[in-house]
């Protein structure tokens, strides 16, 4: 007979045991007034200012500060965002290829159906992000660090996560395409909602994750090779 007590620790173990969810961002902005003419500028501060369809391509805003922003529709072709940093903003229905936000600053924010390719975001930090919809290709996330971040049903292809650091970060009936995970840390990382898992490289790396029965077969034969098991009819 199972005592009360064994079954008890055994509901705390498995609550233990239970993937930690990531916190969501809501981000609640205020009115906001237009951004008026010029270029966006080095180590410049925006507050409460909302950028509409605007063409941002190869300007110059490295070490900027977005607070309380909407940037909706805007062109971001080779801008350079080094070191900026955004907070409690939505970026919504951008488009852009060669974006520079290498070491950039996310907190609270949400991101909406953007169209971008070879987006630079190695060594930035991610916190309580969500990406919602959309299509980026080429997403350079090495070395970046990752909390409570939510990719949802968005397409994610060769996305390179080496030497990242992810802790409760999840993926909701979205795609990965040729993933990197070389040297990935992960905490709390939901893979399961995740429609396409092609993991390219660093599949011995997610320890710390959580993924489907269905994945872990489709995963089987690189988890085989990475033990040096062949596996022949």
């Amino acid at each position: 007979m199972v005592q009360h007590g064994d079954m008890a620790a055994a509901r705390s173990a498995k609550k233990t045991a239970a993937t930690a969810g990531a916190r969501r961002a809501e981000v609640r902005l205020p009115p906001l007034a237009p951004f008026g003419a010029g270029e966006l500028e080095p180590e410049g501060d925006y507050d409460g200012l909302e950028f509409r369809d605007l063409d941002l391509a190869r300007q110059q805003a490295h070490s900027a500060r977005f607070l309380d922003c909407g940037i909706y529709g805007c062109g971001l072709d080779d801008t350079r965002l080094t070191g900026a940093r955004f907070i409690d903003s939505v970026l919504s229905g951008i488009r852009g290829v060669g974006t520079d936000l290498a070491r950039a600053s996310l907190r609270d924010v949400e991101v909406h159906d953007v169209r971008m390719g070879g987006v630079q975001l190695h060594g930035s930090v991610l916190e309580r992000v969500l990406i919602k919809g959309g299509k980026i290709d080429y997403l350079n996330l090495r070395e970046a660090e990752l909390r409570d971040v939510v990719f949802d049903g968005c397409v994610l292809s060769e996305p390179d996560f080496g030497g990242a650091t992810l802790v409760r970060v999840e993926f909701r009936g979205c795609e990965l395409r040729r993933a990197d995970f070389t040297g990935a840390r992960m905490k709390d990382v939901d893979l399961r909602g995740a429609t396409l898992l092609d993991i390219a490289r660093g599949v011995e790396r997610l320890a710390g994750a959580v993924i489907s029965p269905t994945q872990l077969l489709d995963l089987a034969p690189a988890f085989a090779a990475q033990v040096g098991v062949r596996v022949e009819a």
